[in-house]
């Protein structure tokens, strides 16, 4: 029984497969489908490789960017550098000019120190007894007055600035020459005090040292008026005076030798 299906199977076959082969016509390939459908594959692929590349190189490169931020920082820093010498080489110069300038002997002094709990009261600087320095003499920068000298040591010395309330001068208004005596606060400031009541004074006159004064130079320039009231306790006038020079900024002065 199973020989005779069996043989009816084969002798079935013998015909259908060549009648398959002639009849039978296959659709053209489709290059474009064949692309898209390997599209997918291909782009994982170069996905898988792209990431495995930056895992592999990612020591080397991150070396080279800790090499490449150090030379960036020191370059910075060197940049940095050559600005503040550059700065201070124009202030040495400014100094050096009003020292030339001076009809008196003059020493160059450096700041090296301030009182941290009032930095616009007084300065150390870097000259002392052995440099000539001797207590009053004026303390001076290109811009205007900057106090006088009232401590010394062999080497250094103290300055009080203008704004402090332990400094006072001889001044006069430069236009109308309206003098007084100026003096400074506690508020960084300092005050022409003595001023007739009908002084001939206003905002924005400068003020610069006096003859009278047995101390500075003649004609220094002290500070600016920016504000005149009456004085409370008698028929004169006073004024509120800035301070020509910054005196949170003094880094070279000259000192003025009599």
């Amino acid at each position: 029984m199973f020989r005779k299906y069996f043989k009816v199977s084969v002798y079935l076959a013998i015909l259908l497969i060549p009648a398959c082969i002639v009849f039978y016509k296959p659709k053209p390939l489709n290059a474009t489908a064949v692309l898209d459908a390997g599209a997918g594959p291909v782009g994982l692929a170069q996905k898988f490789v792209f990431e495995f590349k930056k895992f592999f190189y990612y020591r080397d490169t991150y070396e080279e960017y800790v090499k490449l931020r150090k030379q960036t920082d020191l370059l910075k820093s060197r940049v940095v550098r050559l600005q503040d010498v550059l700065q201070q080489s124009g202030r040495l110069e400014q100094v050096e000019q009003l020292r030339h300038d001076q009809p008196y002997a003059t020493v160059v002094a450096s700041v090296i120190g301030r009182d941290p709990s009032n930095w616009n009261a007084s300065i150390i600087l870097d000259k002392g007894k052995d440099n000539g320095v001797k207590i009053g003499m004026p303390v001076l920068n290109p811009l205007g007055v900057v106090g006088r000298v009232v401590e010394i040591g062999r080497t250094t010395s103290k300055a009080v600035l203008v704004a402090d309330s332990n400094f006072s001068v001889a001044a006069v208004v430069a236009r109308s020459r309206e003098s007084g005596l100026l003096t400074g606060t506690l508020q960084g400031i300092c005050r022409l005090q003595y001023l007739t009541e009908n002084a001939d004074v206003k905002v924005g006159d400068r003020v610069v040292t006096s003859q009278l004064s047995s101390v500075f130079p003649e004609g220094l320039l002290i500070g600016i008026v920016t504000d005149v009231q009456a004085s409370a306790n008698s028929h004169t006038v006073e004024c509120l005076v800035e301070p020509a020079v910054d005196l949170s900024q003094i880094e070279e002065v000259i000192i003025v030798k009599k």
